[in-house]
């Protein structure tokens, strides 16, 4: 594979000119170099040779917009260099087990040894302490323990999990992002790193805080499939269509509901959205009339009003979806379709530089373009490998 020219300061977002050495995982860790190389950050991503599993290779991307450098870890030598990007560094973020490290000689003490004032981001499901830390787990684990889980899904038998959106990238990523830029803002006023250590159990909790609130105020049944937005009332449901295909229905305020049933042609029989006792009617009511007609034709009745119903398609649909191509949510680069950066900013915009590539594939230039002195030597000695 050829080798991708690196240069800093290519990114076009926000936190153009911030620098972060990310030490490689999986999941949740590189989602969040992701999002901050995707609003401009300098990113250098430090693998072992070769890569690991579930890392992803060039179309993996959560890997865009960094270059790869293959270090051997263990090597004395190649920990010097890690601390040597750490030396002029704003970020760190590394996702093993609590204590790895440390034993590497990379923990936040080494770190903040040679830069006091480094943000040291912390990555792991169960946190850095707690009886279940040096465990092993994965997404649906961390949810489990929340309460998260066991309130997903309308099937009363039995939770379902959603992939692992809610673990890792909900309540990991985006939290560890989160706590990146707000450790940033601080350390400009302080002079000072910190090390934000970010959990998916935390983060998972802190997202559930609105189902919290339901429970305190005694107005939620731990149970799927019978609370305000778990599919308990009709209004707010999935619904088949005559071909098999699904709707969205989130018809909740007074105005949206009469929005909805004056647009199925049903405001006459239908009963009352306050009429508790009559939801079972309610439910085969909507039931029977959307499975009069193929999802594209209620796309179409229902476009343009306020009833919050949406079509339910595919990620090979969502990329050609009208809405989506005209806000330019998701772009083709590399060949790939993927999202654009996000949120959006009206003067900062982000932009996507390096497509997601192989482990060690920019070792050379990377290490280089940061600055690292002996480069050919590190490659000759084993210390570092370019693919």
């Amino acid at each position: 594979m050829s080798e991708h020219r690196v240069e800093l300061g290519q990114g076009t977002g926000p936190l153009r000119g911030v620098k972060v050495v990310e030490i490689a995982g999986i999941g949740p860790g590189p989602h969040a170099c992701m999002i901050l190389a995707d609003l401009g950050a300098d990113v250098i991503r430090v693998e072992r040779p070769g890569g690991q599993p579930l890392a992803g290779g060039p179309t993996m991307l959560l890997n865009r917009g960094r270059p790869s450098v293959a270090l051997d870890l263990k090597n004395p030598e190649a920990r010097a260099v890690v601390l040597d990007l750490v030396k002029d560094a704003d970020v760190l973020v590394e996702g093993m087990r609590p204590g790895v490290t440390e034993r590497l000689g990379l923990g936040p003490d080494d770190c903040h040894a040679v830069n006091p004032r480094l943000v040291y981001g912390r990555m792991t499901g169960w946190g850095q302490d707690g009886p279940l830390a040096q465990s092993a787990g994965h997404d649906m684990n961390y949810i489990a323990i929340t309460g998260a889980l066991f309130g997903l899904g309308q099937d009363k038998a039995r939770p379902h999990f959603p992939a692992n959106l809610v673990g890792d990238f909900g309540g990991g990523s985006t939290y560890l992002v989160i706590g990146i830029l707000a450790a940033l803002l601080e350390s400009r006023i302080s002079s000072e790193g910190q090390v934000v250590d970010a959990a998916i159990v935390d983060g998972t909790a802190h997202l559930n805080a609105m189902t919290n609130a339901f429970a305190n105020a005694g107005g939620y049944r731990e149970e799927r499939a019978a609370n305000l937005l778990d599919g308990g009332v009709p209004f707010y449901d999935v619904y088949e269509t005559s071909d098999g295909r699904h709707l969205s229905v989130g018809s909740l305020e007074p105005q949206f509901f009469d929005a909805l049933v004056t647009t199925l042609g049903v405001k006459e029989t239908c009963p009352g959205q306050a009429d508790l006792d009559r939801y079972d009617e309610m439910r085969a009511v909507f039931t029977e009339t959307f499975r009069s007609r193929t999802q594209a034709e209620w796309i179409e009745v229902f476009e343009g009003t306020d009833a919050c119903v949406a079509g339910i398609v595919p990620i090979s649909e969502a990329v050609e979806h009208p809405h989506l191509v005209a806000r330019g949510t998701f772009v083709v680069k590399d060949d790939m379709p993927q999202p654009a950066p996000a949120p959006r900013f009206s003067r900062t915009e982000p932009s996507l530089t390096l497509p997601p590539s192989s482990p060690g594939e920019h070792t050379r230039a990377a290490l280089e373009a940061w600055g690292v002195a002996d480069v050919d030597g590190l490659l000759e000695r084993g210390v570092a490998v370019q693919a």
